[in-house]
């Protein structure tokens, strides 16, 4: 009789584990999928940029160590590309926490990652210019012309490819994709006819290959504003280190603003960079000519972010347009703002 009643009760002790175990189990699969809690300033914040001057924010921000100023004890590190799409994937491979990138690759971010990568602030309008032999007089004459860009799907590729739509040139353009510095070799080879290019890389096309500017891409846009550059984020990064997030956008803004009160030697530091960073300086007329045609500023523009995800419709990256409600959480660049007694940023139809 007593070992049925231990029996029993061991019985029971399994079954009261059991509840136990399971109970714990599925805590932890709350806890894990629960949003990332604050977890306080991030030890190391990975920064991506191009070497580019449309990137000159961050340019700045690295050389006269403005990120650094502003992150303290956090270590700044960076990483460049040559385009947006091999900067996504290494934000979608956890290798990067912020990012400097086209308003295109931005959308498919945060596309391709289901809304864990979010537009946080802008960085440079301006600064994509469509260069060609002189020989080509009109844009009907580029049929049958091959016409470079960065990189399959980066924000040139988009820009060409709407545009070509919009003159019913589609499939009338070869579209090459190349590397900024291959296309400058390949044009000065006559391997092609031209490029869409950010600065410096247009700029040099002009005044180092002797191209000629057949469309600014301002001249498309309403004001002549369009988001060149911006600035992303894991969204995972955010929650978890809004501090981070928010010293590195101040020091962004403090490279703006010291760059506007000191332009020659933006110029001088951006130059610098670039022969660090790409192996080779500009001349001053290029460096000159290409920071006459961008703007630095913290506003992402966002009105044109609708229009932006259509693009990659009607150029053929994507076969629908994203819905933008959620793509971006501009709260830690508000609050940078806020301190600098600057106006907010107002997206109600990007922000969740």
């Amino acid at each position: 009789m007593r070992t049925h009643h231990r029996t029993r009760f061991l019985a029971s002790a399994l079954a009261a584990l059991t509840v136990v175990g399971v109970l714990a189990g599925c805590s932890r699969a709350a806890e894990n999928t629960a949003p990332a809690a604050n977890a306080g300033t991030a030890t190391e914040v990975r920064l991506g940029f191009f070497p580019n001057v449309t990137h000159a924010p961050a340019l700045i921000g690295v050389k006269k160590d403005f990120f650094k100023q502003e992150l303290g004890s956090t270590k700044l590190t960076t990483q460049t590309f040559n385009a947006g799409p091999e900067e996504v994937n290494a934000l979608l491979g956890n290798s990067l926490d912020i990012a400097y990138i086209g308003s295109g690759p931005a959308i498919n971010a945060f596309t391709k990652s289901k809304g864990t990568i979010q537009l946080i602030s802008g960085a440079v309008s301006g600064g994509a210019q469509l260069v060609v032999k002189p020989d080509i007089a009109s844009v009907d004459a580029l049929k049958g012309k091959n016409i470079a860009t960065p990189q399959l799907a980066n924000t040139q590729d988009v820009a060409l490819k709407k545009f070509v739509a919009g003159k019913n040139l589609t499939g009338q353009v070869k579209i090459t994709n190349l590397d900024n510095s291959k296309t400058l070799d390949a044009f000065k080879k006559g391997e092609v006819d031209g490029g869409w290019l950010p600065e410096p890389w247009s700029s040099r096309l002009v005044l180092d290959a002797g191209a000629k500017v057949l469309v600014d891409e301002k001249d498309l846009w309403p004001g002549g504003r369009f988001p060149t550059t911006v600035i992303i984020v894991r969204s995972q990064f955010l929650q978890e280190h809004p501090d981070t997030v928010r010293a590195v956008l101040k020091g962004q803004l403090a490279a703006i603003d010291w760059a506007k009160t000191n332009p020659a030697d933006a110029k001088t530091v951006v130059n610098g960079a670039l022969k660090e960073l790409a192996g080779s300086s500009l001349s001053a007329a290029v460096i000159d000519r290409a920071f006459s045609n961008i703007e630095l500023t913290t506003d992402p523009i966002p009105a044109e972010f609708p229009q932006l995800a259509q693009d990659s419709v009607t150029a053929g990256v994507v076969k629908s347009a994203v819905a933008l409600k959620g793509f971006a959480d501009f709260g830690p660049l508000n609050d940078v703002l806020k301190g600098q007694n600057q106006p907010a940023v107002n997206a109600p139809e990007l922000v969740k």
